[in-house]
């Protein structure tokens, strides 16, 4: 009694196998390569930096604009507050860059052994 089990096989052409791995990988759980570490802590050295500056900025260019408003609509009466918010203004959108730049220096300063550790790995 010799029974002959019947298979099926079916293969897929090369556009519908890589359509078939484009959609398992994005069930698969994602491992991060050093690179795509590199990138993300690069990025992150400079984000915290870039946040502050522009509130710094944006806080700034509103009170410039409020100090306007007042010396220019209210002249009678916010004449001088106008000049003081506008002068505040100023001072907070100048500020903007040297607060970028110290935000970020202290970042990379904290994450450079990390770097440069992945670096060297790379490297190798």
């Amino acid at each position: 009694m010799e029974t002959e089990q019947e298979i099926f096989t079916y293969h897929y052409s090369a556009r519908e196998q890589e359509e078939i791995r484009r959609i398992q990988q994005k069930y698969l759980p994602r491992a991060e390569n050093p690179i795509e570490q590199l990138r993300r802590l690069d990025k992150s050295a400079s984000r915290p930096g870039t946040a502050a500056a522009l509130a710094a900025g944006i806080s700034g260019a509103l009170a410039l604009g409020v100090g306007m408003c007042c010396t220019m609509v209210w002249a009678d009466a916010l004449f001088l507050p106008g000049i003081l918010i506008g002068l505040a203004g100023i001072c907070g959108m100048l500020a903007a860059y040297p607060l970028y730049a110290h935000i970020t220096r202290k970042r990379r300063e904290k994450l450079a052994p990390e770097i440069i550790e992945l670096t060297h790995a790379l490297l190798k």
